[in-house]
């Protein structure tokens, strides 16, 4: 397996049967999405497998149910599945009126431990005018939450699109000013969430400037330019994630590449066949998923919404999945 799975995980091979809904998925979107990063991976078995996979779009079900084995790994926590998604913002190569707030590349001298917090570096003028701008976008506050997502997408004047990565940051430590907000009394925490924050401070111009400077952590972009603007940003795998089909996982539990049944419960219940592609920093744990909801407002607030119980089950090669047996019942 991937990695540093604790002593008291346990794994519990299941039949496909046990799978709830799995004959109603689409398979084949499914064997799309695995093809897309598993011949990265360099295990002789799954090598083999992606082999296999790339005249199976037909039969995919077959080719599942036949090369795999549905593993249940516990660690003794609590299934959660969460979002996440691509933001999209509205912006420019040149400033304007309308597009007055740059996305910067890193400077030379950020890279060396801490360097400027968000207020010096944005009110001294130290890296204005030094060719250091990617791009201008329409939205400070957009360009905040652009910022603690990491990646992202721009919409230029003419519809064409430009892509944005994580470039570095100014070695300051993150602070929530979801958390500050609550700190202050404006908001209880569970009333706290991405859009009544962009809303505040829209709503409390200056004050909300101050809210922003709360967090001293700032993050540089680089252009991605080898991903094109019809499919996804890139995962952990540097390969494009898919909407609804790639999720984020523990790899300490889950290799990257596999494919993964998803049993998600809550408001709107999901079962689908999903590859695990990308990581977090919060994803931690043998149950624990972050799905790729999308590109944009819309995909945004349906990413902000997700928080749900339920089960995820690892499609592992059968040899592989026997693998974690005791000897006893092998």
């Amino acid at each position: 397996m991937a990695g540093h799975a604790q002593a008291d995980t346990t794994y519990t091979i299941l039949d496909f049967e046990d799978l709830d809904g799995w004959s109603a998925d689409d398979h084949g979107a499914a064997i799309d999405v695995f093809l897309n990063t598993c011949a990265d991976m360099d295990r002789p078995d799954w090598e083999t497998l992606c082999a296999l996979a790339k005249d199976q779009k037909d039969n995919a079900r077959a080719f599942f149910e036949l090369f795999f084995r549905p593993v249940l790994i516990e660690d003794g926590a609590d299934a959660l599945f969460t979002g996440y998604f691509e933001p999209e913002l509205d912006g420019s190569r040149s400033p304007s009126a309308r597009y007055r707030y740059p996305l910067y590349r890193m400077p030379p001298e950020a890279g060396n431990g801490m360097w400027l917090s968000r207020r010096a570096l944005l009110t001294s003028g130290v890296i204005e005018g030094r060719g250091l701008e990617i791009a201008w976008v329409d939205d400070p506050v957009e360009l905040f939450f652009l910022q603690i997502q990491g990646s992202g997408r721009v919409r230029l004047p003419d519809g064409s699109y430009l892509r944005v990565g994580y470039g570095g940051a100014n070695g300051h430590p993150y602070r929530s000013i979801g958390q500050e907000l609550v700190r202050r009394g404006t908001y209880a925490l569970h009333q706290v969430s991405a859009e009544v924050i962009k809303n505040w401070v829209r709503r409390n111009p200056v004050e909300g400037q101050e809210l922003l400077f709360h967090n001293p952590s700032y993050v540089f972009f680089r252009e991605v330019s080898e991903v094109p603007a019809d499919r996804g940003p890139l995962g952990a795998m540097n390969r494009s994630v898919t909407a609804m089909r790639s999720i984020a996982v523990d790899p300490a539990f889950v290799p990257l590449g596999a494919p993964v049944w998803v049993e998600k419960d809550g408001a709107d219940p999901m079962r689908r066949l999903m590859i695990a592609q990308d990581t977090g920093s919060a994803i931690k744990g043998a149950q624990r998923a972050d799905i790729f909801v999308g590109t944009g407002d819309r995909a945004g607030r349906a990413a902000g919404r997700l928080k749900d119980p339920g089960r995820m089950v690892v499609l592992m090669p059968i040899q592989r999945a026997y693998a974690f047996l005791p000897e006893s019942v092998q």
